[in-house]
């Protein structure tokens, strides 16, 4: 009898055993918690992507930022240059009239001495007519009485004093001529400068349009590219996420119901074995044995890895060479500009007041700000030979005149300016276009 209740207890504990241990289920959440655990690596790796895209999204946006600044420069300077493009216009049509006018009075004063010739060559024919080369004594000593002596008298002063005013008179307008003829060459060389200025700052003005909207457009693609990244970024995330929050649901679900089976098959076990007790003392009279059945534990366990970025300092300049780098794409060419705070706070420069703020920055002045020009510049210092070129001379270029440009010499062939179309950057002057323009002269400060 023993024997058959140790059978029939065995019986009991291997189908709890059997029912306990739901290998279906365990295989199941094992296989969704790898599951799992591939999607938080994966997750990982596109929240390191994130991590990096808005880096770049930051640095892209600052680099945004620094076009719509320039953008903001090359609007200022397209307006200020468009005004003295028109106020020079202006002033060539005034400058036209009063050329005009004195083109008539020079024209009327010709007119005038051709008549005073006339009267002067009236009165030389007339003497000669009276007998040559007749004195105003003889005139007075030809009298035949005192009556006639004075009335010769009279007339002959009036005819010494009326030549005496035709000559001065004369003299004067052949000086006024000549004055008026120089003023005529002076104000039409003056507009010929206006004029060779005009046609340069038509020609920035056009350059500088066209690098505009080369950045419109550069800024426009960007911002594209950035909000097509930052979608397909928002996207994969989300797309995770949707994936592990229903596999944690699954996880979860299936954890319950692994526990209501557990629950049922304990109640089913019990019921078993008291059943089987109930059987056992009707068939003997000898209290059934206590198993204890272990259940199983579980224990999940995870991990994660932080990874900081690092970033270092950019260097500064330190001297006249480099000091205009911190411009370099942040500047605009204005015409007559940088000789105010405000201008050099928003980086409109044109060549010579580049020049003098460079200089300025290592503690050399150039004189007042107000009236700094190429023609300054060139006097500023020491004359050398462009054999002898060193960093940090001026060295003239000319353009629309004779020394219209100046920069600051590099080295290796290179200069640092306002450029027209460009704003502050380095040019080659070894080839093209500043080879041809480099006229030799370099002026070391």
């Amino acid at each position: 009898m023993k024997k058959k209740m140790l059978l029939l207890n065995t019986t009991v504990l291997l189908g709890l055993g059997g029912v306990l241990s739901t290998p279906a289920y365990a295989s199941t959440i094992q296989d969704m918690e790898s599951h799992k655990s591939q999607i938080q690596n994966q997750r990982q790796d596109v929240q390191s992507n994130i991590k990096a895209a808005s880096d770049e999204l930051t640095r892209l946006q600052a680099e945004q930022d620094q076009m719509k600044a320039q953008l903001e420069r090359l609007t200022i300077a397209e307006e200020e240059n468009n005004q003295k493009a028109q106020k020079t216009e202006a002033d060539i049509k005034e400058t036209s009239k009063q050329v005009e006018q004195l083109e008539k009075e020079i024209k009327l004063l010709q007119e005038k001495l051709e008549k005073r010739n006339d009267i002067l060559k009236d009165r030389a024919r007339s003497l000669q007519e009276s007998g040559g080369n007749v004195e105003y004594l003889q005139v007075l000593l030809g009298s035949s009485s005192f009556s006639d002596f004075v009335d010769r008298a009279l007339a002959v002063s009036t005819i010494v004093d009326a030549d005496r005013g035709i000559l001065k008179e004369t003299k004067n307008m052949q000086d006024e001529l000549k004055i008026k003829q120089a003023d005529v060459k002076a104000k039409l060389a003056s507009l010929e400068d206006m004029k060779a200025e005009l046609d340069e700052m038509t020609v920035q003005l056009a350059a500088q349009k066209k690098q505009k909207d080369a950045l419109a457009k550069e800024l426009k693609d960007k911002e594209a590219k950035n909000e097509e990244l930052k979608a397909s970024l928002q996207s994969k995330d989300s797309s995770l996420a949707n994936e592990q929050s229903t596999l944690e649901q699954n996880i979860k679900d299936q954890k319950a119901a692994e526990e209501a089976a557990r629950k049922a098959a304990e109640q089913a076990a019990k019921e078993a074995a008291k059943k089987a007790a109930e059987q056992a003392q009707k068939a003997e009279a000898a209290p059934a044995e206590k198993v204890d059945s272990p259940s199983p534990k579980a224990a999940p366990q995870a991990s994660s890895n932080d990874v900081a970025p690092t970033s270092a300092p950019a260097p500064k300049a330190s001297n006249v060479v480099t000091v205009g780098n911190r411009w370099i794409g942040n500047s605009a060419y204005v015409f007559g500009g940088g000789r105010s705070q405000s201008d050099i706070s928003h980086g409109l420069f044109d060549c010579s007041s580049f020049v003098h703020w460079a200089y300025s920055q290592v503690g050399v002045n150039l004189g007042p700000l107000g009236s700094v020009s190429t023609e300054t510049l060139k006097h500023a210092g020491t004359q050398v030979s462009s054999s002898q070129m060193q960093p940090g001379d001026l060295v003239f270029f000319d353009t629309y005149k004779k020394d219209g440009h100046v920069g600051i010499y590099v080295g290796g062939g290179k200069f640092i300016g306002a450029q027209s179309s460009t704003g502050v950057a380095i040019a080659n002057m070894s080839s093209g276009y500043w080879k041809q323009k480099f006229n030799g002269r370099v002026v070391r400060i």
